[in-house]
């Protein structure tokens, strides 16, 4: 498993929307969009309640994510990520990183998910594999 370099722990750590790309079971791409954050070396994002992309990871846990960054590359391109791995799902605590994730893509006043009593949800993390896309990661 390679090391996440610093230029793209940035971009996982900002408030770029990751696309979560899973295999549906005829074979075809999943495209979802998730708020992303980090967890020792593993991306992880939250979900709440059940989704066509858990049902797949479950099944085929290979996904890609791709984060477009903030930077223009030395060829004029804007830098972006992409990240290919393999994801597990833990049951719970779909709330509590939702409110983390929360303070990065809505602000530090945000009370999210906006409800009392939230289901525990789940929490995916992705142990990276490959780097790729446009950046100094990519070298």
């Amino acid at each position: 498993m390679p090391e996440i370099p610093d230029e793209a722990r940035a971009i996982l750590e900002g408030d770029a929307l990751a696309h979560v790309v899973t295999v549906n079971d005829d074979g075809s791409p999943q495209v979802s969009c998730v708020w992303v954050g980090l967890e020792d070396d593993e991306i992880v994002f939250a979900s709440l309640g059940p989704r066509r992309k858990l049902d797949n990871i479950r099944r085929d846990p290979r996904v890609t994510l791709s984060v477009e960054g903030t930077k223009m590359s030395g060829i004029g391109l804007k830098e972006y990520l992409v990240l290919h791995g393999h994801a597990r799902i833990v049951e719970g605590g779909g709330p509590e990183l939702l409110q983390r994730l929360a303070h990065v893509y809505l602000g530090p006043e945000v009370k999210f998910p906006p409800m009392d009593d939230p289901p525990p949800g789940v929490v995916v993390h992705i142990a990276v594999e490959r780097l790729g896309g446009v950046g100094p990661w990519a070298a």
